[in-house]
């Protein structure tokens, strides 16, 4: 019997697995979160030089019109544009200009300089492929990805826009936002006032249920820091993980990056910089201190990151929400609220058993209260720690 069941096992999980749903496949052309102009070369360069480059990506030739301007904001490690390759690719095909900052040098930067270092660079590199009549940044429609600790330092750029002369953006997507320094002595990036933000500015952040209770108090903190944005123009949600077929889709701080060939840094020239001593660079480099280099915790995070597969959840759920939110800010009313109305914002697709991937969450922050101090706080609901998954109706009976 022992014989038998060692035998049979490995079939009947064969059998299992063969017959179990599979997630939706990614979207025709056309439609938000869809594959457009495959056949299309895009252009891959490095703006700057070693040490200071923006990494430029777009559909090769000479566009019609300007093209708008998207600005990724890696999280803190992942500096290769290989790791949010994918997602890249998806906004160059849709005709996006898209510009990958490397504000740190791993072992070098201090978060609190992050921001500056960011700024410095998207405003040089946009300054430079002005003159570019493939590139033609239209600095009208600019908006913002921030990953991770890159989703402070994307808040932070809207909200120094103009310090920093850097086009106001219309659209920010905080997306995991975490490594946000919690007060003046914490390490992490620190929020700049986000008071300052342009009342046209829509803002959107974006936590995953496995990943909840960090991303949500710092969402939350964003949003309500946000003061002077209209309810209507902001939007907290959240992607879930859903396992009712094979493979699952896991929403945890990870699944944000979409690995794809083609784009790693170490396969994009970037010009030395020939004023630079090597010499005179090393002592010139900021005095060490322990924030510089990544904890164990990031490591860990860093090789998930390079590791993640790309399937429904990047689709469906984070490529799709800045497709769609962008089409509102450039082309309609803006109106967040009305955003989150639109049943085809919230959907996630059918499984291949017809069973719907469950619904992205969200909603409408309420409106700050101005009689609110630092004594008094704005009570904000605690985030649960696991979200469970729910059904919109009883699973059918298999026969």
């Amino acid at each position: 019997m022992r014989r038998l069941a060692l035998v049979l096992l490995p079939l009947l999980l064969g059998a299992v697995d063969a017959s179990a749903a599979t997630p939706p496949a990614r979207p025709r052309a056309g439609l938000p979160g869809g594959l457009d102009s495959p056949d299309v070369d895009i252009v891959r360069q490095a703006v700057g030089r070693a040490g200071a480059v923006t990494y430029a990506f777009y559909a090769a030739g000479k566009p019609d019109a300007p093209r708008p301007v998207a600005v990724f904001l890696h999280g803190w490690g992942a500096v290769n544009p290989v790791i949010y390759g994918g997602w890249i690719d998806h906004l160059a095909r849709k005709g996006w200009l898209v510009l990958f900052p490397a504000f740190q040098t791993v072992g070098q930067t201090r978060p609190a300089d992050a921001t500056a270092r960011a700024g410095q660079l998207v405003k040089d590199a946009l300054a430079s492929l002005a003159q570019d009549p493939a590139a033609r940044p239209d600095l009208t429609r600019v908006g913002l990805i921030g990953h991770s600790a890159g989703a402070g330092i994307a808040v932070n750029l809207a909200a120094e826009a103009r310090s920093l002369d850097l086009p106001v953006p219309r659209l920010v997507l905080a997306v995991m936002p975490g490594g946000i320094a919690s007060d003046s002595a914490s390490r992490g990036v620190p929020l700049a006032d986000l008071a300052k933000l342009d009342p046209s500015t829509a803002l959107i952040t974006m936590v995953g249920d496995r990943d909840a209770a960090p991303a949500d108090r710092v969402s939350r903190r964003m949003l309500r820091e946000a003061s002077d944005l209209p309810p209507s123009k902001k939007l907290f949600m959240r992607i879930g993980s859903d396992d009712h077929g094979f493979p699952t889709l896991s929403a945890t701080l990870a699944s944000p990056a979409a690995p794809k060939e083609g784009y790693d840094m170490a396969t994009i020239k970037v010009a030395p910089d020939p004023a630079v001593d090597p010499k005179t660079a090393r002592a010139q480099r900021p005095k060490w201190s322990a924030d510089m280099v990544l904890s164990g915790e990031q490591t860990v995070l860093l090789g998930q990151l390079q590791r993640n597969a790309v399937d429904t959840l990047d689709w469906l759920g984070f490529w799709k929400t800045f497709d769609m939110a962008s089409d509102a800010v450039f082309t309609g009313s803006g109106d967040m609220a009305a955003l989150r109305s639109d049943p085809a914002f919230v959907d996630m697709g059918r499984w291949s058993d017809g069973w719907p991937v469950r619904r992205l969450a969200a909603e409408t922050p309420k409106a700050v209260d101005p009689t609110a101090t630092a004594a008094t706080p704005a009570r904000v609901a605690p985030a649960p720690t696991k979200m469970p998954v729910t059904r919109q109706r009883p699973r059918p009976r298999r026969e």
